[in-house]
């Protein structure tokens, strides 16, 4: 009877175990669901389309890519302000110069290894050196362009696009910054380039004080021990990163740059000084990046002990986002070990 008793004992505190793990797992689900997540890319097509009437001379240019680029979502809007210039991206940037000098504000859109790759030299000599006001919205940029592979993941064009004088160069870290980024282009007079992500990135700006600016970065966290410099959906690892770190005692001060040229080297150097080391984070090659924009600042202002965590001056390949992310360590995981490892 007393061996009975305990068995039914046993049976239903395993049980109540059991429901409690289920509920514990059930609600970090939910959590993760809640978490809002869009592909900047989309964010760009929105954007573009919300902000059609407010710019009455905006027009958008494709590379028979609207639907991947999300242009399309302009196209169904205002058909007769689209162009797709079919595949030849060399000649839509010299339609697009072409239009600028006529009062026109073109968006001319394709995949980055294109707009900033293919379209380099007319980039350069059509739109960077006579200045004009052509923008480029450069989407499937990264590792995170998944299994099209490396052909495919540019992870050279913020380097490319921070060598043409006068350029501006933007990779916004999620929804709410990538649409922020169009208006402020529309709003600049000269190039400007912009980078958007394939996939799905976590919304982290929505905040009643959140405000962009061109050439301004933010502090999204308060730290004392490093600075992690991040830029595009590497500012969430970032974050994420930060959290891991807090657990081992180590103060990470988290920087969100979206405008890596001109850079904010005021809040580089100030968060720098309080700090005493830097680590740059960024899905791109760790050559011209923001990691070298960073150091460029810092070597000449503030010279102080730097990390740059991105591609090692190798190639991508083809994989899921999530998987290449983790395997090159730009995950929040990855990057709080590399931190850990320099601090």
């Amino acid at each position: 009877m007393m061996r009975s008793m305990q068995s039914q004992w046993l049976i239903l505190r395993r049980s109540v175990q059991l429901s409690s793990k289920l509920k514990l797992k059930k609600g970090m689900v939910n959590k993760m669901a809640d978490v809002k997540k869009i592909a900047t890319r989309e964010s760009y097509g929105n954007a573009l389309k919300d902000l059609a009437e407010e710019f009455p001379n905006l027009v958008v240019l494709d590379a028979d890519l609207a639907e991947a680029t999300k242009t399309g979502i302009f196209k169904k809007a205002y058909p007769d302000r689209h162009i797709d210039c079919g595949i030849a991206e060399c000649n839509m940037v010299g339609v697009a110069a072409g239009l600028s000098l006529v009062g026109k504000i073109p968006f001319v859109s394709s995949f980055a290894m294109f707009a900033a790759g293919r379209a380099f030299e007319q980039v350069r000599n059509s739109v960077g050196y006579p200045h004009l006001n052509v923008k480029i919205g450069a989407t499937h940029a990264g590792i995170t362009v998944g299994e099209d592979g490396a052909t495919h993941q540019c992870n050279e064009d913020l380097a490319l696009m921070r060598t043409i004088p006068g350029m501006v160069v933007m990779c916004p870290s999620d929804d709410i910054e990538a649409k922020a980024a169009v208006r402020a282009a529309l709003e600049y007079d000269g190039p400007v380039y912009i980078r958007f992500g394939r996939a799905a990135v976590p919304v982290i700006n929505d905040k009643p004080d959140y405000k962009f600016e061109i050439g301004k970065g933010t502090v999204v966290r308060e730290g004392k021990d490093v600075t992690i410099v991040a830029t595009g959906i590497c500012v969430d690892s970032a974050l994420g990163a930060a959290e891991l770190l807090a657990a081992d005692g180590i103060d990470a001060e988290v920087i969100n740059i979206c405008t890596i040229k001109p850079l904010d080297e005021e809040l580089i150097l100030a968060s720098a000084k309080k700090t005493g080391k830097v680590v740059t984070v960024e899905e791109h090659s760790v050559i011209g990046g923001l990691g070298s924009a960073v150091c460029d600042c810092l070597s000449e202002k503030l010279p102080t002990p730097v990390k740059k965590l991105g591609m090692q001056d190798i190639f991508g390949e083809s994989g899921s986002a999530a998987a290449l992310v983790e395997k090159y360590g730009l995950d929040a995981k990855g990057v709080a070990a590399s931190v850990k490892a320099f601090v």
